[in-house]
């Protein structure tokens, strides 16, 4: 029997060592010693005995013996040698009794090279056995400043945590942001529990997933699992049967692909315009049918200026539309389930969901998914979701207009900024003030403070503190608060804030045209055309970000705003053309260049003239942790939580 588990062994090598070399590729397994030096080897860390993956076995130590096999560990040596002998037999061993003679390997990079034991992995190999038992020294890479390099160290971070070594990721963040859909904190250990309902969870998962042709994918099995656990929750995986899990792959499959993409978000940044057909501009048009529209919110009106804002929003749509489109609103929906609240909207007729918060995003994802057909909206930006659409504000153009005043008004004195979340969108606003105070006024400095550390009260007073007194916050105050804490650009005196320029988000605008849109079946149109997530990002030109001017701004400096609003609406100006230059000195982009939206979005840098920094995950209060957890950017010096 081992002699013909041996020939179907040789088969199996000669037909992966014609595909390399047909493909051009090196038909052996590959030495770790050809691109590591000698004297790396003997700086190694001893991790002991450990049960490695098979599948991340993929090469041999020195090449001394490697043209024995094929690149996938298979045998090439002819039947009646002395190698043949050997392998068939451990197959025979292997067969009896098990293989239990530990091997012994070297790790670089989560990828094991044999020192030792090199049948013994060939022999296991073959028979798809899930792992073998090693003696494993690791070799860490001298450069930590590559991509690849920084995701292996979240690697080892997360094994050091879990003791589990078969996951990987393909994108920085997962390992830390498995740890958050698990339910542990970032530095949390595993039990021994943990470790044996992840393994289940995972085994199940991977059935399922290679079950759908998953293995066509350019994705790892984690990244799958994942994308799996954003929208159904780790508990989902815990207690579904095989079966079910099978059905709910199928159900986010669009979503699991997605994932593969270099770039999964398609950005919308101003309402499109699609001609009219011959046939609509000869028959008469269908009176659209009526709909219903929900928006559910985090905080209530009273609580909250964001909310308050989106209110007005909705209220804006009820008179523009009439009878034709019913709306509802729901507040304090994370007050109890926000599943059951968006459950509700949906039981009393919603077919168009609009979440207000990026803390309502998972609930969102997970409604999407649940009820294709409603078409459900989260106000929040980046998301690279395929069954649910984003939008946010270009609020950063605004922001550029407030920071040219600031800066025309300072004179010798600096300025402050407070922003409340360092997420996706108001770094760019940071960014875009600073820039614009440095157009006016190139000594001034922009103190940042943030309100989601101690309060938007502490951070005022930090700032005040410091002897200064033109201060950016938020853009809308809490009804009760007003007049005690400043909004919009304000200068602060002895009487209290007073309020110069105010960057306003027209939510009505913005609600109405993507209404237009739902009713018109262009909405549906562009879902269908694309593949990407859909993200909306619209600005000044669209009409959903104004700039209001107070009386008390100065007349010359309330004209060169208004030109600059006429100059950006045109697309005459841009915020962040070059040069430009972050805290470090280091050189984000040259004078003749100009940042494409994609990086205004992601950036995580701050301008040369800001003082601050981005707060560390610990240092923001729980709203904003859990804010910063699903929609936070990435500081120079941190992870994401």
């Amino acid at each position: 029997m081992p002699a013909l588990y041996y020939a179907d062994a040789l088969k199996l090598g000669q037909k992966e060592f014609r595909r390399c070399t047909a493909a051009g590729e090196y038909p052996y397994p590959p030495a770790l010693e050809d691109f590591l030096p000698a004297e790396r080897f003997a700086g190694g860390q001893d991790l002991g005995m450990l049960q490695v993956p098979l599948e991340l076995v993929t090469g041999t130590r020195t090449a001394g013996r490697t043209n024995a096999f094929a690149r996938n560990f298979m045998p090439l040596m002819e039947p009646e040698s002395e190698f043949a002998a050997k392998w068939q037999a451990l197959c025979a061993s292997h067969l009896e009794e098990g293989i239990r003679e530990p091997v012994k390997m070297y790790e670089y990079l989560n990828r094991y090279y044999v020192q030792e034991g090199n049948k013994r992995v060939s022999v296991l190999k073959f028979f798809d056995a899930d792992s073998i038992d090693a003696q494993v020294i690791r070799i860490l890479p001298e450069d930590r400043t590559t991509p690849e390099a920084a995701l292996y160290f979240e690697l080892v971070e997360f094994t050091r945590l879990s003791r589990v070594n078969y996951i990987e990721f393909t994108k920085p963040g997962s390992y830390v942001r498995l740890q958050q859909l698990m339910g542990k904190d970032v530095n949390e250990l595993w039990s021994d529990e943990d470790r044996r309902d992840f393994h289940s969870a995972y085994y199940f998962f991977r059935r399922a997933y290679e079950a759908k042709g998953g293995a066509r994918l350019n994705l790892t099995v984690a990244d799958a699992m994942l994308t799996y656990m954003e929208v159904y929750g780790y508990g989902d995986l815990l207690h579904k049967t095989e079966a079910e899990i099978k059905r709910s792959v199928a159900q986010v499959w669009e979503e699991i692909a997605l994932r593969q993409e270099r770039s999964p978000i398609d950005l919308k940044l101003d309402p499109e315009t699609r001609p009219e057909g011959l046939l609509s501009r000869v028959l008469p048009k269908a009176e659209p049918k009526a709909l219903k529209a929900a928006f559910i919110h985090d905080k209530n009106p009273a609580l909250s200026g964001w909310t308050y804002g989106h209110e007005l929003g909705r209220e804006h749509v009820q008179r523009v539309f009439g009878g034709q489109i019913e709306t509802a609103a729901y507040f304090n929906a994370l007050d109890a389930d926000p599943r059951e609240v968006i459950e509700q909207a949906v039981a009393d007729g919603c077919s168009v969901i609009f979440t207000t918060s990026p803390r309502l995003m998972p609930a969102s994802l997970r409604a999407a998914v649940d009820h294709p057909k409603v078409t459900i909206l989260n106000c929040s930006l980046h998301q690279s979701h395929r069954y649910i659409r984003t939008y946010y504000a270009r609020m950063y153009e605004a922001k550029f207009i407030a920071g040219v005043i600031a800066g025309a008004l300072a004179g010798v004195d600096n300025v402050g900024y407070i922003c409340d979340y360092p997420i996706y969108g108001q770094v760019a606003g940071i960014n875009a003030f600073a820039m614009g105070v440095q157009t006016a006024n190139p000594r001034a400095k922009v103190y940042l403070e943030w309100s989601s550390v101690g309060g938007v009260e502490a951070a005022t007073k930090r700032l005040t503190d410091r002897a200064i007194r033109l201060i950016s916050s938020q853009d809308l105050g809490r009804l009760a608060d007003r007049g005690r804490t400043p909004f919009g650009l304000s200068i602060v005196t002895e009487g209290g804030p007073v309020n110069l320029a105010m960057p306003v988000w027209q939510w009505g605008v913005y609600y109405e045209a993507l209404l237009r849109r739902i009713r018109d079946k262009s909405f549906r149109a562009e879902y269908e055309e694309s593949s990407k997530a859909l993200n909306y990002y619209w600005g000044m030109s669209a009409g959903v970000v104004e700039m209001h001017y107070s009386d008390k701004l100065p007349d010359a400096t309330r004209k060169l705003a208004g030109l600059l609003e006429k100059s950006i609406r045109a697309g005459l100006c841009e915020p962040f053309r070059g040069p430009l230059h972050d805290q470090s000195g280091h050189q984000i982009i040259g004078r003749d260049g100009s940042l494409p939206p994609e990086q205004i979005i992601d950036m995580a840098w701050l301008n040369e003239n800001v003082v601050g920094s981005i707060p560390a995950y610990d240092q923001l209060t729980d709203i904003g942790k859990a804010t910063v957890g699903i929609a936070g950017v990435m500081g120079p010096d941190e992870a994401a939580p």
